[in-house]
């Protein structure tokens, strides 16, 4: 099939959008740039669903992979992971790093659940598996999930929280996020993040499915519609939480995902609209749209590389305190502490769009 945009100008927006969270400078921000402390849901929670929605959505975008492909990309983006988190320490002066390494982590969460969803479409292409297999296997996921949470104190911000335990028993405190009792990346909550990856891959059977751009954008809005509305209704008992990847935000995140593509979709892949003359007064909007997807579309190409490359410059501009430097220089000309933060992020994000950019105009595509 035709490849269509929209797919790389979301991937895009959402490594954007990672990166700009990731690189605040100081500790006051725009609320809209912070994780909830515990339940809730801001902008900034959206980022990682949302790539990990990408995730899924990608798998059947590929052609036919082997299980040995699948495997091997998903040992190299865990190693990836935990590497980060080493370069991290070094840079940071850490002493005895092995014994201190965190061993879970975004890239690590990604690999598992492409793991697990890479495995489950080998077979499902090899025996015909209907989507009822599919939904199936998510809302057990989903709801086995959530009986974990009711009995493990799920919801619990310490020690007792089953998810604690787990990761403890495992692999050792020390290995462990450190901010708080409960990691965010822990091994307990990839079972809703397989779920989660699961939708994105029904959402790929769609895009990819050879029926009328129109029929696509139907099934998309009314999908986004069902699960937006049950995700909100489940929220009243198992409330919206990013650090436990909850069931409900998991089908919010998801049903929100799956509303952008389909936006995406429609203005950008739509040839009918695409071809629509501009009249002079909403010229100058669509050229600026027309821009930024261009931009978007060049993060998008290199998401991965582009993540992981900020995550690997970043450690090393607060070693030289750049971010320090640069913020305590806006305090000085009147700016408030968040706009300083968030100049910061801004100029962090556009030197890794200039670099998106460039390697997009060399044709430089890094994959995994």
């Amino acid at each position: 099939m035709k490849r269509l945009l929209s797919l790389d100008i979301l991937r895009g927006l959402t490594v954007f959008g990672m990166i700009l969270v990731n690189n605040g400078a100081g500790h006051e921000h725009f609320y809209p740039l912070t994780h909830s402390a515990w339940n809730g849901l801001t902008p900034c929670d959206l980022v990682f669903p949302f790539f990990l929605f990408m995730v899924g959505v990608s798998i059947p975008m590929s052609s036919k992979t082997s299980l040995t492909k699948v495997l091997w990309r998903s040992i190299k983006m865990f190693a990836l992971g935990v590497a980060l988190h080493a370069w991290d320490m070094w840079i940071g002066g850490h002493d005895d790093i092995l014994a201190n390494l965190r061993l879970w982590g975004v890239l690590e969460r990604i690999a598992l659940c492409y793991l697990a969803v890479g495995v489950y479409q080998y077979y499902a292409r090899r025996n015909g598996w209907s989507v009822k297999v599919l939904w199936t296997t998510a809302i057990s996921l989903l709801v086995g999930y959530a009986i974990i949470l009711l009995l493990g104190n799920g919801y619990a911000q310490d020690e007792t929280n089953l998810a604690c335990i787990i990761d403890r028993a495992l692999v050792g405190e020390a290995h462990l996020y450190h901010k708080s009792p409960i990691d965010p990346e822990g091994l307990l909550g990839t079972i809703p993040s397989i779920a989660h990856t699961m939708i994105g891959l029904y959402v790929g059977l769609i895009v990819k499915e050879k029926i009328a751009i129109s029929e696509r954008l139907l099934r998309l809005f009314t999908l986004s519609s069902l699960l937006l509305v049950v995700g909100f209704l489940l929220s009243f008992g198992f409330p919206l939480n990013k650090r436990i990847w909850s069931p409900s935000y998991v089908l919010v995140t998801c049903g929100l995902a799956c509303a952008l593509l389909g936006l995406l979709i429609r203005y950008v892949d739509n040839e009918e609209t695409s071809a629509k003359p501009r009249t002079s007064l909403i010229a100058p909007f669509r050229s600026f749209a027309d821009g930024s997807f261009y931009l978007f579309r060049c993060f998008g190409l290199n998401a991965i590389a582009l993540y992981v490359l900020s995550e690997g410059l970043a450690p090393v501009f607060w070693h030289f305190n750049l971010g320090g430097h640069m913020t305590d220089y806006l305090l000085s000309i009147g700016f408030t502490p968040q706009f300083a933060s968030l100049s910061y992020a801004l100029s962090f994000d556009a030197l890794m769009a200039l670099i998106a950019v460039g390697m997009y105009k060399t044709k430089l595509f890094i994959k995994l």
